[in-house]
C-alpha cells in the first residue's frame, strides 16, 4: 500500500497505534519528508519532535512513518520515489496530499490515529479524498519543533483518523487534558466561493448535512476569497522555496528531486519580493476579515475539496487546494468530516472555526456524523 516509509515495531501495550508523517521526528528513525534528496543522507533522529511528547506520556505505540508527497508540497499525493499510496476507495484513483500515507494509514486501520501537517490543505485533502477525518490545528497551538517546515508562517500539525471521535483521541495525545466541552454549533455560516466550480453532488451533500443537522444556516458573500488563495500561494511557495533552498542550490541534491517539486521550488525561489510583501500585508486584513465573520456565525462550512478524487494519471494541478490555503493564511482551525453523496464517494465536509475552537469543531463534527449517519 505504500503507507509508511519507515515501520517501526510498535512494542507492547494497549495504547492506540500512530502514524506519524515523515516530516516529524521520532527517536531513532531517520525523517526522509518523502524525498529521496534528502532519506539518501537522513540519520536516525536523537529525539522526538515535541509534538510527539505527549503520544509518548499517554503510552501511544507508533507503528510507522507515513508516506506523503514529496517535501510535503503538494496535493495530489503522488509519491514517485517511495511510491504513492494507494487510496482505500478506488485503487485507480488519488489518495490526495501531502499527508496521503497518514489517510491511508487510518482507513485501512494500519494506525488508530495519525499525525498529518497541513500548510495549504495537506490533511484535509487526503481526509477528503479517502473518506477520513481531518482535524487541521490553530496556526501556532501544537509546537513545530523537530517538525521539518515546509512553509513556517502557514506550517501546523494535527490529528487524523477514520472518524471524528479518532480525532478527539488524536488531540488528547498532541495536547494530554485536551477534552470536548460545551454544545455543538447551532449557526454555521454557508460559504459559496465565487470562480471554484463545486461538484453539485458535494455541494449538495454539504447542505443535505447542514440541514439534517438542524443547524442555523446563514449564507455569506466572501468576494475576498480569491485574493486570500493567491496569497496563501505566494507565501507558501515563497517560504517552500527558502526552506529547501540547500536542495535546490545542490547539483547532485537537486538532481534527486521529483521533477515536480523541482519545478515548484524553482518557480517559488522567483517570486518578487513585492509580491511577497504584499501577500503578507494581505494576510492580516485577511486573518481580520474572517474573525468577524465569525464574531457573527459560530463556525464556517464550505466542501473540503470541490471536486472526487481523480483518476491517477490525471494531471496533478493547483486547484486541490482552492477551498482549504485561505484557511492556513488566516491561522484558524478546521475540520474535515467525511459525508454521504448521491455518487460512489464521499464528500469532505469542511468546517472552519475561530482561534483555538478545536473542541467546537469536534463537538460539531460529532453531532454531524449521527446527524448523516
Amino acid at each position: 500500500m505504500c503507507v509508511f516509509i519507515t515501520q517501526i515495531a510498535p512494542g507492547p501495550g494497549k495504547g492506540p497505534l500512530l502514524a506519524v508523517k515523515d516530516l516529524i521526528d521520532v527517536v531513532g528513525t531517520p525523517t526522509t519528508a518523502g524525498s529521496r534528496a534528502v532519506a539518501d543522507d537522513a540519520v536516525a533522529a536523537t529525539k522526538d519532535a515535541l509534538c510527539i511528547a505527549g503520544a509518548r506520556y499517554l503510552g501511544a505505540r507508533i507503528n510507522g512513518k507515513a508516506n506523503l508527497v514529496e517535501l510535503g508540497h503538494g496535493g495530489s499525493g503522488v509519491n514517485d520515489y517511495f511510491g504513492t499510496p494507494v487510496n482505500p476507495l478506488d485503487p485507480a484513483r488519488l489518495p490526495g496530499g501531502s499527508s496521503s500515507g497518514s489517510a491511508v494509514a487510518v482507513a485501512t486501520e494500519a494506525a488508530d490515529v495519525a499525525y498529518g501537517s497541513d500548510s495549504g490543505g495537506s490533511i484535509r485533502i487526503p481526509s477528503a479524498f479517502c473518506g477520513t477525518a481531518g482535524l487541521k490545528t490553530t496556526f501556532g497551538r501544537i509546537p513545530l519543533e523537530g517538525v521539518r517546515p515546509l512553509a513556517p508562517s502557514l506550517d501546523t500539525v494535527g490529528p487524523m483518523a477514520r472518524d471524528v471521535g479518532g480525532l478527539v483521541l488524536g488531540m488528547s495525545l498532541l495536547e494530554p487534558g485536551f477534552s470536548l466541552d460545551g454544545d455543538a454549533a447551532v449557526v454555521v455560516g454557508r460559504l459559496r466561493i465565487p470562480g471554484v466550480d463545486v461538484d453539485p453532488a458535494i455541494d449538495a451533500a454539504v447542505d443535505q448535512a447542514l440541514l439534517l443537522a438542524e443547524v442555523e444556516t446563514v449564507e455569506i458573500p466572501i468576494p475576498s476569497w480569491g485574493d486570500a488563495y493567491l496569497a496563501s500561494s505566494i507565501i507558501l511557495d515563497w517560504e517552500a522555496a527558502q526552506t529547501n533552498r540547500q536542495l535546490t542550490t545542490d547539483a547532485s541534491l537537486k538532481a534527486k528531486l521529483g521533477p515536480l517539486v523541482a519545478a515548484r521550488l524553482d518557480a517559488g525561489g522567483r517570486v518578487p519580493e513585492a509580491h511577497v510583501t504584499m501577500a503578507l500585508s494581505l494576510q492580516k486584513r485577511w486573518a481580520a476579515h474572517l474573525d468577524q465573520l465569525l464574531d457573527r456565525v459560530q463556525l464556517l462550512a464550505t466542501p473540503a475539496v470541490a471536486f472526487f478524487p481523480p483518476l491517477c494519471d490525471a494531471a496533478p494541478g493547483s486547484a486541490f487546494s482552492a477551498l482549504t490555503k485561505p484557511v492556513n493564511l488566516a491561522g484558524l482551525p478546521a475540520l474535515c468530516l467525511p459525508i454521504p453523496t448521491d455518487r460512489l464517494f464521499p464528500a469532505g465536509m469542511h468546517l472552519i472555526g475561530p482561534r483555538n475552537a478545536e473542541a467546537l469543531l469536534l463537538q460539531t463534527g460529532l453531532h454531524l456524523e449521527r446527524a448523516v449517519a
